[in-house]
C-alpha cells in the first residue's frame, strides 16, 4: 500500500513549485513522471542499516510513496525541473510562454 506524501504548492507568474517530504527515500529510487495531463511520483525508502548487520525482525516496512498531480494545460511539463535533497523532493513546473501574462502594446 502506497503512501501519498504531504506536499506543499506555491504558484507564481513562472509557474508551480512542488515541495514533497519523502523520507528515506533515494535518487536511484524515486520515478518522476509525465503522462497526458498527469504528473506522477513515486518512490521507495528505505531504512539505513549498517552493512555488518542481518536483519532479524522487522515490524516496520519500508514506506512506497505515490502521489499523483494533474497538470493544467498552461503548464509546461517538458521543462520540469526536479531536485531531490535531505529527503525533500522539489519540483518547479514552469508555465507555458503563452501562458504567462504579459502587456498588450496598442497600436494607432
Amino acid at each position: 500500500m502506497a503512501i501519498a506524501p504531504h506536499v506543499d504548492i506555491f504558484e507564481d507568474v513562472e509557474g508551480l513549485t512542488l515541495i514533497a517530504d519523502l523520507p528515506g527515500v533515494a535518487k536511484d529510487k524515486l520515478e518522476i513522471k509525465v503522462e497526458g495531463n498527469q504528473l506522477l511520483i513515486e518512490g521507495e525508502a528505505a531504512l539505513p542499516m549498517p552493512e555488518d548487520f542481518k536483519l532479524f525482525h522487522a515490524e516496520v516496512q519500508e514506506p512506497v510513496f505515490r502521489r499523483t498531480f494533474t497538470l493544467s494545460r498552461e503548464m509546461d511539463s517538458a521543462r520540469i525541473d526536479a531536485n531531490l535533497k535531505d529527503g525533500v523532493l522539489t519540483l518547479r513546473v514552469p508555465k507555458s510562454e503563452q501562458a504567462k501574462p504579459r502587456r498588450i502594446e496598442i497600436q494607432t
